[in-house]
């Protein structure tokens, strides 16, 4: 990014804050400071705050370190604690908290979402603009809405946006920068205004634009992830009866992805999706859509979570075959934590899930990720973890790989298989080339594939 383009905003440009600095918010806080906007970031909890104050990204995402240390020096960006000064400092509040699922049923949990917009408005006394990014429920914005105009000092002078957020892990700083799209969901002029005023760098540049309702622009992101989340179990579904037939899945998705009406983006077999999006989001969505009266519309999401499951398990069968169908004893090294690659984020990680259930079974399981090792100790105590992946491979009886980091892609299979006791493999995400490992004398297992080529 160029110096002109971090410094874009126009002298007339709204101050920002932005509420919550998890993986959204100090996301959204660092970049729009980059493109020359005022930001204030807001956080309940002071040692998080104090680490980004002090430059540091408590989670791992390329880039952004680089990111935070430009925007400190800049002078345009800092944390705090106090959301008065979060008030009184804003024209335009970004609501970025979390809404995980809630423990006790599907459905999202929004006291993090309903504190801090109630904790906000308590102290607007001007007109200004409140801008939700969190993933929620439809139906939220309004309810949020009517919340803000009992609860602010200034009443109705307070308006209620929604700007859903279309982050991918890894790429993050990219899809801030330079999304595919951005949407507004406002019930106003003003506030469409407001928010073209907040993105007008990104808008200049020629990103797609859709104004839109407040239900519709909640709507958005669960419905992308829904689709997206169907694509992934559909391949994988292809996957099981490939297996039964002793087709090959991999050849089935190369030919599918030539058709222009199907394309073959996220067509990839394997383990499947995990993470803090895509399985409590397409929950939540199904969940919803019942409370509505809805939910036949989207039953099928649950059966795409089902197949999505049961790829875990089919791998952990792949690995008890490998060893002669008993798992008790045998040592794996698996290799992945985090639920995808450039990411240490280890919620809902079939990584993880797949080595529990191989330990539940018996085996010694030994665990290596390149980043998310810290998150995962904490998580999962009872799992044993490497300090690198020939550590984890030392006399294993099979290797597992479960997170396609490029670093266990580059592997020479010779060089793997000097450490383990038997040159076995389960490839969960079809990163490997099956024809390398083979040739250096391993069995190689992966989803929808026949056993031998």
């Amino acid at each position: 990014m160029s110096e002109q383009q971090s410094n874009s905003a126009s002298p007339a440009a709204p101050r920002l804050t932005v509420i919550g600095t998890g993986y959204l918010g100090a996301t959204h806080a660092i970049c729009m400071a980059l493109l020359g906007y005022e930001v204030l970031g807001v956080d309940v909890l002071p040692e998080k705050v104090a680490r980004l104050n002090a430059g540091e990204v408590p989670f791992f995402e390329p880039g952004l370190p680089e990111c935070l240390t430009k925007a400190l020096e800049s002078g345009r960006l800092r944390f705090t604690t106090d959301y008065a000064q979060a008030a009184a400092f804003g024209d335009v509040h970004f609501v970025c908290v979390g809404t995980p699922q809630r423990k006790d049923s599907p459905a999202a949990d929004l006291s993090y979402v309903d504190a801090a917009v109630s904790a906000l408005a308590a102290h607007l006394d001007r007109k200004t603009l409140i801008v939700g990014k969190s993933t929620v429920p439809v139906g939220t914005a309004a309810r949020l809405a009517e919340l803000v105009r009992t609860v602010a000092p200034a009443g109705d002078e307070v308006e209620l946006a929604w700007n859903p957020e279309f982050l991918r892990e890894g790429y993050a700083v990219e899809d801030t920068m330079r999304p595919d799209r951005l949407v507004f969901g406002v019930e106003s002029e003003w506030a469409e205004q407001r928010l073209r005023d907040s993105f007008a760098p990104i808008l200049e540049a020629g990103t797609p634009l859709v104004v839109t309702d407040l239900a519709t622009a909640e709507l958005v992101k669960v419905a992308a992830n829904s689709f997206l989340a169907t694509k992934i179990s559909y391949i994988n579904a292809m996957a099981e009866v490939c297996e039964t037939v002793g087709a090959d899945v991999n050849s089935l998705a190369e030919a599918l992805s030539h058709d222009p009406r199907i394309g073959g983006r996220f067509l990839k077999p394997g383990l499947g999706f995990g993470g803090g999006c895509l399985p409590k989001d397409i929950r939540a969505f199904a969940h919803r859509a019942e409370e509505l009266g809805v939910g036949q519309a989207v039953a099928f999401l649950r059966e795409v979570d089902a197949i999505n499951n049961r790829r875990r398990e089919r791998t952990v069968d792949l690995v008890r075959e490998l060893v002669g169908g008993d798992l008790q004893g045998k040592r794996v090294a698996a290799l992945g934590a985090a639920f995808k690659p450039n990411s240490d984020d280890i919620r809902d990680a079939p990584a993880l899930d797949v080595a529990r259930r191989l330990n539940a079974a018996g085996a010694i399981v030994r665990v290596y990720d390149p980043e998310a090792l810290d998150n995962a100790r904490r998580a999962y105590p009872d799992l044993e973890y490497a300090s690198d992946t020939f550590d984890a491979a030392r006399d294993a009886d099979v290797v597992v790989l479960l997170t396609e980091w490029s670093e266990f892609r580059e592997i020479d299979p010779e060089v793997l298989g000097s450490h383990v006791a038997r040159r076995a493999i389960v490839d969960g995400r079809h990163a490997l080339d099956p024809q390398a490992y083979r040739g250096a004398g391993w069995a190689y297992r992966a989803l929808g594939t026949p056993a031998e080529a």
